[in-house]
């Protein structure tokens, strides 16, 4: 990836010819309702309102627009409160920042005053004061969300562009109105949206903006970690996250807030007699992993995994003579990995156990190609999988980054031979959400043993059987099963002095 080339090959027909439309006119068409009505009644209160950002950028991309942000000329609170009372609702208002929602059935409409924001070298809260509109526009992040559309009906749609946004949108150009230095100094969590605009929009960042960049990576410290981590997920989410992440890890930012991730590039190569020794660049494979698998699913957390499946490379890395490099045990110990960086990170807990099972799965598969597998290793797979056992095979299948032709479509046609044993077995033998037929209570009531862990064990005891294809599972058979070992098993027990008799 080039660092700093604009490329507009990708910027669409259709854009250029709203561009077109829009300079026939000046304006924009404002279609939605709610924002007519506003306007109209901004009109009769003596207010000039505009609708601002990424409305007015994504009528010229042609995306969905969610965003209805307005600005206010005047008090943005009191015309808030208006409003409010015409639609028989109540504003929230937030006194400090000048800004106000106001709900209006299905859209949430959000009111800023026009101002200024000054932010102090290690804060991350401005101190907010009254503007102009032109104070109001140079403070936001690029030019193409630099655009505001007025609301009034004698102006509706008329669009202020006072720093060349539809022009940088020609080029697929992210450029900060001001100097890019006092931009992301203001709010350097807008360096984060730099690369995330790029992956979502397939953009490039200006030169000079790049190069800040790099210069004040360190100042993403003051931000939040709740902020910086919604903006990975955002580029982890966007249509191009491989371009996300190589603009983090190129301007340094990637060290400073995923170092795991960022660890992970570069090649060591090792001289043995006259041959070199390479392995892959594991970043370079991650993001070429991300990307196939983002081309397939929009699913957040399998994504995720893709991003962290070889996180623990780096520290597994080890030279063997005369065979090359290994990374023995990395998918056990990535796994272990990840409840730090969930924490550290702070995302959602709840989605740890499924990261973590597939982070420790995702070299198994490729362990039961050989026809000569057992059905007891068949039926691991299936059990320890579960419900993640398709997304599993969708990681695996985008794990394969080979460049030789033929070795792609062996290794695919080998996973679609295993995934279709393991997928088999687990529908045949129902062992998606797998575990013993007899249940803990069961067991407990009949060898009259308390809540403990002997019950745990003989239920794994039970499982083991199903497992290795002593019987099948279904309840019946277990509980025979269980019926006739029970007297052994508890005997074992009392001998390893877990049970007392």
């Amino acid at each position: 990836m080039t660092e700093k080339k604009i490329d507009n090959e990708n910027i669409e027909q259709g854009l250029l010819e709203r561009i077109e439309n829009f300079e026939k006119s000046g304006r924009i068409p404002i279609q939605e309702n709610i924002l007519k009505e506003i306007g109209k009644f901004a009109g009769e209160n003596d207010y000039q309102v505009h609708v601002v950002g990424g409305y007015v950028r994504d009528y010229f991309l042609d995306r969905p627009r969610h965003d209805l942000d307005c600005t206010v000329e005047g008090d943005a609170i009191e015309f808030a409160r208006k409003l409010a009372e015409k639609y028989n609702t109540k504003a929230v208002i937030y006194e400090r920042f000048r800004t106000a929602l106001v709900p209006i059935g299905e859209y949430h409409c959000e009111f800023v005053g026009t101002r200024k924001e000054i932010y102090q070298e290690n804060s991350r809260k401005p101190i907010v004061t009254e503007g102009t509109l032109e104070d109001d526009i140079k403070r936001r992040d690029f030019t193409i969300n630099a655009l505001a559309a007025s609301l009034n009906p004698d102006r509706l749609g008329q669009i202020t562009d006072l720093f060349s946004g539809i022009e940088d949108m020609k080029k697929g150009l992210l450029k900060t109105p001001l100097d890019p230095e006092i931009t992301y100094s203001d709010d350097p969590l807008r360096m984060m949206r730099a690369a995330r605009f790029a992956s979502q929009l397939d953009f490039m960042i200006e030169e000079n903006s790049f190069d800040a960049i790099k210069n004040m990576s360190d100042r993403i410290s003051i931000i939040s970690q709740e902020r910086v981590t919604d903006e990975l997920l955002k580029i982890l989410n966007s249509k191009n996250p491989s371009k996300g992440f190589y603009i983090l890890f190129f301007t340094g930012l990637l060290e400073k807030v995923f170092p795991e991730l960022y660890n992970l590039a570069g090649v060591e190569i090792v001289q043995e007699g006259n041959k070199e020794f390479g392995h892959k660049d594991v970043f370079r494979h991650t993001l070429k992993v991300l990307d196939n698998l983002s081309s397939v699913s929009d699913k957040t957390w399998l994504r995720f995994s893709a991003l962290v499946h070889d996180i623990a490379k780096p520290q597994t890395k080890r030279f063997s003579d005369g065979t090359g490099w290994t990374f023995h045990g990395h998918e056990e110990i990535g796994a272990r990995k990840m409840k730090g960086i969930f924490k550290r990170l702070k995302l959602p807990m709840d989605n740890l156990p499924y990261v973590e099972k597939l982070v420790r799965l995702h070299q198994r598969p490729m362990a039961l190609v050989d026809d000569g597998v057992t059905d007891s290793a068949v039926r691991r797979l299936a059990v320890k999988a579960g419900t993640a056992l398709e997304d599993l095979f969708m990681l695996c299948r985008a794990d394969i980054t080979t460049k030789n032709p033929n070795l792609n479509a062996k290794y695919l046609a080998n996973y679609e031979k295993v995934a279709q044993k393991v997928m088999d077995v687990q529908e045949k033998d129902k062992l998606r959400e797998f575990q013993s037929p007899v249940r803990g209570e069961e067991i407990m009531e009949i060898c009259g043993l308390p809540p403990s862990r002997p019950v745990g064990i003989i239920k794994t005891n039970i499982e083991e059987a199903i497992l290795e294809g002593i019987i099948p599972n279904e309840y019946d058979n277990a509980k025979q099963y269980f019926l006739e070992h029970k007297d052994k098993w508890i005997n074992d027990l009392v001998e390893q002095g877990m049970i007392e008799r």
